[in-house]
């Protein structure tokens, strides 16, 4: 059974910066981690899930939400099985929870909120 521990969400202060983590593992039938696809998605309270950041597995391919373009990294390390948002000069629309997506099977993680206030 595929499991996520993500990590690194919380409060911070607008322009603020904060990094999630998202370990997965459990993978099965000869997969890991590296052959899979990833993405950050984010749900603000009233609003659809939307996607935030993706990165392929092999050629790290990256594609981002415009709202997010040179704020947000994502990066992976599949030596660890983890997956990285790095969110610089947060804004309060920023404010949702995160959550982590494995793009091939579509699997989600629990999600870790991230709250951008003064």
């Amino acid at each position: 059974q595929v499991q996520f521990v993500e990590s690194g969400g919380g409060l911070v202060q607008p322009g603020g910066s904060l990094r999630l983590s998202c370990v997965v593992s459990g993978f099965t039938a000869g997969y890991t981690f590296r052959h899979y696809d990833m993405a950050y998605y984010r749900q603000a309270p009233g609003k659809e899930r939307e996607f935030v950041a993706s990165i392929t597995n092999v050629y790290l391919v990256t594609e981002y939400a415009d709202s997010v373009k040179g704020r947000f990294t994502i990066s992976r390390d599949n030596a660890r099985s983890t997956v990285y948002l790095q969110m610089d000069s947060l804004k309060p629309e920023d404010t949702a929870m995160y959550y982590c997506h494995v793009k091939g099977p579509s699997l989600w993680g629990q999600g870790v909120q991230v709250t951008v206030s003064s």
